[in-house]
């Protein structure tokens, strides 16, 4: 799968899961995908929440998954930013 059709399966992923994220008062971008590694960034409330490595591997990283499995993981550059 090339680049740009591996970013739009990305991207369908995460609106399946960005409602759920909304209405916890968060959301989330995607930064970039590198050598099968999606990089993310948390926003708003999803930013300090206590269980959000928790929604990052069962909901976004098993979400993208569900469409992409070539992913190895999914991690959150927020803080990195």
């Amino acid at each position: 799968m090339e680049i740009q059709e591996l970013t739009s399966v990305v991207e369908k992923a995460l609106e399946e899961i960005r409602p759920f994220l909304i209405s916890d008062g968060g959301n989330i971008s995607l930064v970039s995908i590198e050598d099968d590694i999606v990089k993310v960034k948390l926003e708003g409330a999803c930013v300090g929440c206590s269980i959000n490595q928790m929604t990052l591997r069962n909901g976004v990283e098993a979400s993208i998954k569900k469409y992409a499995p070539q992913i190895k993981k999914v991690i959150d550059i927020s803080s990195v930013i």
